[in-house]
């Protein structure tokens, strides 16, 4: 069902994103995401002559590559188009997500590496829904390449892990009783807290 239908309104600024997951020949996982920013109409934003309507104020990509374990083997930046050159400075401190496992801790993870000064702001946005990105493709894709060797399903221990993350997969809900009703009213393991006297 669509929006409802908007008060009469003028277009000031367009973002687009768009975010993309691969299998490597090698075994990895690439994800690349891109970010656009546009102004319908010419901006100074700062400049000594204002940027043509249309024209991009941001122009950003983000390629990262996985292992299995969603571990960040690699990652690559490219900033096209930014309001200044300075900020041309943000690509270098990416290299140190390398190492870091997209999963529990992710997003602060990168706050503690790139927050504030540390780095770009809308490449750190970018990096934050990456992780998602990664969870649409890999278990997926390799779910994908068993069938397509015809290997059996691996054996599971638990939930997947979207069960109990969102309100569609509440664990008493109806969409868990359909597809995964050994796991009606999972509750997860909660950590004993020591207190040290």
């Amino acid at each position: 069902m669509p929006l409802p239908a908007p008060q009469p309104r003028t277009p000031m600024h367009t973002r687009q994103v768009v975010y993309n997951g691969w299998r490597r020949d090698d075994g990895l996982w690439d994800l690349e995401a891109v970010l656009t920013d546009t102004k319908p109409f010419a901006a100074d934003l700062y400049r000594p002559a204002p940027l043509p309507a249309g024209s991009p104020v941001h122009d950003l990509s983000i390629r990262v590559t996985l292992d299995d374990a969603f571990v960040v083997q690699a990652i690559a930046t490219s900033m096209d188009a930014t309001p200044f050159g300075e900020c041309q400075q943000a690509t270098d401190p990416m290299q140190q997500v390398v190492g870091v496992r997209m999963g529990p801790g992710w997003r602060q993870a990168l706050e503690r590496i790139l927050g504030g000064v540390r780095g770009c702001t809308h490449l750190r946005e970018l990096l934050f829904n990456m992780a998602t990105v990664a969870y649409q493709t890999i278990p997926s894709g390799q779910m994908h390449l068993r069938r397509l060797a015809g290997e059996p399903e691996p054996a599971q221990e638990g939930p997947p892990y979207h069960v109990g993350r969102c309100i569609t997969w509440d664990a008493e809900g109806a969409v868990v009783r359909r597809h995964h009703p050994e796991f009606v009213g999972w509750q997860p393991l909660r950590r004993k807290t020591v207190v040290q006297g």
